[in-house]
């Protein structure tokens, strides 16, 4: 009762105390938060009040008055698990972002399908942030470029927003380094207000640029499907470059001051600036008009920092990742950096010429600016990365040899030094320590240390005890508590009961054609399909299976909302259906997120990774399910490549094409030679029956048919890859029959996950690319 909460707030005196380490310090603490922390009445203090004055007082302990050191690096895919990395390996790093207010989408299933919601993450207010109400910068749309008298260029007029800052401080494990996660927030000033406007009824024309500020930040990933879309998110990215550069540069600018030499070149080996796909590309043109226009320096020792300066990840080989901006849309949006982008392709190109004259017929191909199409002329904003950057990477070998030998070969010809591989990694600390406390307490046990959580390696320790008939004990029960606790998450959240005594089979991630969910849920067809025509006895033994499939699908991705919808009809029938369903259940995990995944992950046994190989850069969910002894059913693709050789080729069921078939495979569909699986036939003739509901599923269903043709022809394989993905769940029903082997399965999983540590993929970064070391507060 609020009355009883409050009784006992009053028994505890407030009392600030930002480095309490005691208990009766830290209550005092968080009473003081209570009372003070301008966010609730005082007199109110129930379980939400409570709530945000521990989070301020916890807050307190992660907050430092001053930078550890300059620095600042990229944030990864996975940014929170870079991040962790970064602070605990007491790098100097920072990592910048927008403030999102309503974020991508809430997503709401119903018997439509997916539906989307706004995020209300922030419709109170984060405690764990900090307005830096100090740090604001300007940043300018539009308007024109003007020459001055001296012949140096400066843009003006359009409009001007302001860039405020929140800052997240992040936590190191078990070290006293916080760095930060800084936050933008679009903003317009008190002048940008027409009072005039307003008290002349005009309520919407007085605060045109108040509600322009506040679309740029509000929302993830906004519909580009018309060209005011495609405008709001170019100002994104704009927005988000050009506010952190100004901030690197202010910083490097105060410390300059403090030094003797203070020179401009010093500033790459002060800043390192890494790319994360081609989203923050603008981020090049940026930095050159900062410092020639702002700080006066020439082209050519502008256009030296920012290559020493900029560094370039690849996360996907994807049309959608690699960019391209019509050149209209960005020389009205940012004509000072179209000028210099068409700068920068014009001395690219003198280069291969005078340079590397063997090259000159591909030039075509690796220029900045295309202009193939003269009615849609586009800047190719991963030719940008590619041209203006000192490194460029990819995320798994598989996928960093597909940029070297084909997406980026010709470059590749020019600055053979220049590509790399930094294959991704997920942080063990949230991913097996937070989320699965039983498994890692039996881990710590087994290894008489809890020091894997920041050594990875040490896990390969748990192999010489695979066939040790009590550790197999421990480690089951650990794996069915996960799974209880999974179990009751799924009836909370969708009203189906599962049976915890079943393989729990679970498929998480972005709903999206390449990563086949499609296969999966037609793969659950047919295991109904044969359930169905099986006696009493065959069904006794049959391994009982429950299918869990989550992920959102982009707003105005047609295809991927069929699927969501179709997993949920085929679980509606499935699961309703008595004579199958103590055999086969089939569910749709809504509102997939970082907190669903804690649950989901932990509890899974296995997990399905089956994109079309080639196409998947990395993935990073693998890492987490294989770290927590589950097995994977997958591809050769991204770093399955490399989880396969880490676990051992036993421990993970292989099926599908390879990257180097994909193209003649798709050539073969071309010419009319793919002959389907009847398996695949029955699967599909099953769903066009109306087993599954009178929804019309001929448009997803036809892009599987057909050898070729915009949406057909059957792009990802899916049906090239069907009988062995078929073959591969077979022989995981058989495996899965093997207690004991299943479980020495999911324990070399486990042991074979060190190298996936983001320990090690940002110790290489920092070595590697960025040249920054450790630099720990004492």
């Amino acid at each position: 009762m609020p009355g009883s909460n409050s009784a006992a707030a009053e028994k505890v005196k407030p009392a600030a105390s930002p480095a309490a380490d005691k208990p009766a310090e830290i209550a005092g603490n968080i009473s003081y938060h209570a009372q003070y922390s301008p966010h609730f009445s005082p007199l109110a203090f129930g379980p939400e009040e409570a709530f945000y004055a521990t989070a301020e007082s916890v807050r307190d302990h992660l907050i430092e008055e001053k930078d550890a050191a300059l620095g600042n690096g990229g944030l990864g895919r996975l940014a929170s698990c870079f991040l962790d990395s970064m602070a605990t390996l007491n790098l100097p790093a920072w990592g910048y972002g927008l403030r999102y207010r309503y974020g991508l989408f809430k997503q709401v299933i119903t018997k439509e399908g997916q539906e989307e919601m706004a995020e209300d993450w922030l419709d109170k207010f984060s405690p764990w942030e900090i307005p830096r109400h100090d740090v604001v910068f300007p940043v300018r749309f539009f308007g024109h470029v003007e020459i001055l008298p001296d012949g140096s260029r400066k843009w003006v007029g359009g409009e001007v927003l302001k860039a405020l800052a929140y800052d997240v401080p992040i936590p190191g494990y078990k070290t006293k380094n916080a760095i930060s996660l800084r936050l933008w927030e679009a903003k317009a000033t008190a002048e940008d207000f027409n009072l005039f406007q307003f008290n002349d009824g005009q309520y919407e024309s007085s605060a045109q640029l108040h509600a322009r500020a506040e679309q740029i930040c509000a929302v993830l990933y906004p519909g580009d499907a018309t060209e005011e879309g495609k405008l709001l998110r170019l100002k994104q990215q704009f927005f988000l470059c050009s506010a952190s550069l100004q901030d690197m540069i202010a910083r490097f600018k105060e410390r300059k001051a403090d030094r003797v030499s203070g020179k401009w070149s010093e500033f790459p080996s002060k800043v390192a600036v890494q790319l994360n796909d081609t989203h923050p590309t603008l981020a090049i043109p940026e930095l050159m008009r900062l410092l020639m226009d702002e700080e006066g320096l020439g082209w050519d020792e502008a256009w030296d920092i920012t290559y020493r300066t900029v560094s370039y990840t690849n996360h996907t080989v994807l049309p959608e990742a690699l960019e391209k901006w019509s050149q209209i849309v960005m020389r009205k949006l940012l004509p000072r950096h179209m000028e210099i982008i068409e700068e920068i392709d014009k001395r690219f190109r003198e280069m291969v010429i005078s340079k590397h004259k063997e090259m000159e017929g591909k030039i075509d191909s690796m220029k900045v600016l295309d202009g193939s199409n003269p009615q849609k002329p586009v800047v190719r904003m991963a030719n940008l990365c590619v041209v203006s950057s000192h490194s460029v990477n990819g995320v798994a070998e598989l996928h960093s040899n597909i940029l070297k030998q084909e997406l980026f070969a010709d470059y590749v010809s020019i600055w053979p030094n220049k590509f790399q591989n930094k294959t991704n990694g997920i942080t063990p600390r949230r991913w097996l320590k937070f989320c699965n406390p039983e498994l890692s307490e039996i881990i710590t046990k087994w290894l008489k240390t809890d020091q894997w959580t920041s050594d990875l390696d040490l896990l390969t320790g748990l192999r010489k005890f695979a066939d040790d008939e009590k550790l197999h004990a421990e480690w089951a029960a650990a794996k069915l508590a996960c799974k209880k606790r999974l179990a009751k998450h799924v009836l909370d959240a969708t009203g189906v009961t599962i049976d915890p005594n079943s393989l729990f089979d679970i498929q998480i991630k972005r709903i999206h054609e390449y990563k086949r969910q499609l296969l999966n849920i037609l793969g659950a067809v047919y295991r109904y399909k044969k359930l169905k025509e099986m006696s009493a006895e065959e069904k006794q033994k049959v391994t009982p299976r429950t299918v869990m499939i989550g992920g959102k699908a982009f707003a105005t991705y047609t295809n991927a909302k069929r699927i969501v919808k179709l997993v949920n009809d085929v679980g509606a029938v499935v699961n309703n259906d008595p004579e199958v369903n103590k055999c086969l259940k089939v569910v749709f995990i809504p509102n997939y997120n970082v907190s669903v995944a804690e649950v989901l992950i932990p509890g899974s046994e296995l997990s399905q990774h089956i994109s079309t190989a080639g196409m998947e850069a990395s993935g990073t969910s693998n890492m987490k399910f294989s770290l927590n002894g589950c097995v994977i059913i997958g591809t050769l693709d991204g770093a399955n490549v490399e989880i396969r050789e880490e676990v051992g080729e036993d421990n993970f069921f292989l099926f599908g094409a390879k990257a180097d078939q994909v193209a003649g495979l798709r050539k073969d569909r071309e010419n009319g030679l793919f002959k389907p699986d009847p398996r695949f036939e029955e699967a599909k003739q099953l769903i066009r029956s109306g087993a599954f509901g009178s929804y019309n599923y001929e448009p997803l269903l036809d892009s599987l048919e057909g050898n070729s043709g915009f949406g057909r022809g059957d792009y990802f394989l899916v049906g090239y890859d069907f009988p062995g993905y078929i073959d591969a769940q077979d022989r995981v029903d058989a495996a899965y029959k093997d207690k004991k082997k299943w479980i020495k399965m999911s324990i070399l999983n486990t042991a074979g996950s060190g190298k996936f540590s983001s320990d090690r993929t940002i110790a290489q970064y920092a070595k590697e690319i960025w040249d920054i070391k450790p630099s720990p507060v004492a």
